[in-house]
């Protein structure tokens, strides 16, 4: 195949994936715009260089493990600084019916889980990913998935529940 073909496959792809890719790192930054524009610029860069071994089996679980991968590592840098969680939409939402303090909550309450529990809430239900995806993307077992998954769950709980600006009763203020 041509250079230029293979260059227009990419374009193609990240047109149609970027979006996808860009909610995903919003997701594992907790909102955190900056941070996830540079996964998703990670993602692109690193997807483009093996773009003529992963185009024929398809980018997408290649782009999610390099997505997580890079979340993770990033998280694991030493000097990282932590983000800040702020009232900016993100995105256009869905419904009107989302409640901005619900979001804030949330996003706040996934910044104070580990990396990889926060990427197995993202990937699982954000991503709506089975477990075996899961466990491809992020290099464990399945049961490993299970018992982060688990854990995460019970953490975000508990965290939601001690968040003074939620009503337990409710989950709102």
């Amino acid at each position: 195949m041509r250079g230029g073909d293979r260059e227009a496959e990419f374009r193609e792809y990240v047109v149609a994936d970027r979006g996808r890719l860009l909610r995903t790192a919003m997701l594992l930054t907790a909102g955190d715009v900056h941070t996830a524009e540079d996964l998703v610029q990670t993602t692109c860069t690193r997807v483009y260089v093996h773009w003529h071994r992963i185009r024929h089996e398809g980018a997408g679980p290649y782009a999610h493990r390099i997505l997580v991968n890079a979340f993770l590592d990033e998280r694991r840098r030493a000097g990282r600084h932590p983000e800040v969680v702020t009232a900016e939409t993100f995105e256009p939402r869905l419904s009107e019916t989302t409640d901005p303090v619900d979001t804030l909550a949330v996003r706040k309450a996934l910044l104070e889980l580990a990396p990889r529990q926060r990427a197995v809430l993202v990937l699982r239900y954000f991503q709506d990913l089975d477990v075996a995806s899961c466990a491809r993307i992020l290099e464990c077992t399945e049961g490993t998935v299970k018992s982060q998954t688990a854990k995460a769950l019970k953490r975000l709980k508990d965290l939601m529940a001690d968040d003074p600006a939620t009503d337990p009763a409710t989950g709102s203020s």
